[in-house]
């Protein structure tokens, strides 16, 4: 039963994986788009952390927190735009025929996703470090870091398929990419939650993303706090995204 099911969700992972790595215009722009934010951020913002009340230990680990999380959301997202695509050119309902278990498809995507996130932390993780990112969390916390990240990537990863299912076209595609940019950058990107002020405020408060956040800060500065929250919030957003996602397939399947 378990291969039967598995087996087209690996078909369906490996097929997005190979389109991916032999199509540089399909690969590129996820890459680039962290490595243009690590350097503006980290980089060209490194002097928000001398402001007064700035009391994370490194500015640029601080930063790549972020820029994990917003590069594996992304990566969720571009998945999206891969699965509107295959329905916009009929492939996608040559694998609803061909199997019987229409929620492989979906998973399968969601399995290549995690996949491609490999390259993208390498790439990440060595350019941070390079630039000198100082790191004082164990090897236990950098685990839970990456594992904040791939939650990430799997909520985005949902939301942009369900969103994909309902259209089946790329013409969808910003109402698959806005509404993430929108809430990953309503979270407290440039300074400590703290110290936001003004309607911001309250938005980071209520904004998800804001848990996952903090809590891989503090796992980077090996002062963990709030990981069981950000996980619990993490996990609920995914099991909503993925309710979405699974209607969003049975729209598909209604439509032929």
């Amino acid at each position: 039963m378990a291969s039967s099911y598995f087996a087209p969700a690996w078909a369906v992972a490996w097929r997005y994986l190979h389109n991916l790595y032999t199509k540089p215009a399909v690969l590129i722009p996820g890459l680039i788009f962290p490595l243009f934010f690590l350097a503006a951020f980290a980089g060209g913002l490194s002097s928000i952390g001398d402001a007064p009340g700035f009391d994370y230990y490194d500015f640029t680990a601080f930063q790549f927190c972020f820029i994990l999380i917003q590069a594996s959301a992304l990566a969720g997202v571009f998945v999206g735009f891969s699965i509107a695509a295959d329905f916009e050119q009929g492939m996608g309902r040559r694998l609803m025929l061909a199997t019987t278990h229409r929620s492989a498809i979906v998973v399968g995507y969601a399995i290549g996703a995690a996949l491609r996130l490999g390259l993208v932390w390498v790439i990440i993780t060595v350019v941070s470090l390079l630039a000198g990112m100082e790191v004082h969390g164990s090897g236990l916390n950098i685990v839970g870091i990456y594992s904040l990240a791939v939650l990430a990537n799997i909520a985005a990863l949902f939301f942009s398929a369900g969103v994909a299912l309902r259209f089946r076209s790329l013409q969808a595609g910003p109402l698959m990419q806005m509404p993430v940019f929108i809430i990953l950058f309503l979270a407290p990107v440039y300074v400590p939650q703290k110290l936001l002020s003004g309607w911001i405020e309250p938005a980071a408060s209520v904004n998800p993303v804001t848990a996952s956040l903090n809590a891989a800060r503090s796992l980077m500065a090996g002062e963990p706090s709030g990981v069981l929250l950000a996980y619990g919030v993490a996990l609920g957003l995914i099991a909503l995204m993925g309710i979405w996602a699974i209607r969003g397939l049975r729209s598909a399947e209604t439509a032929g």
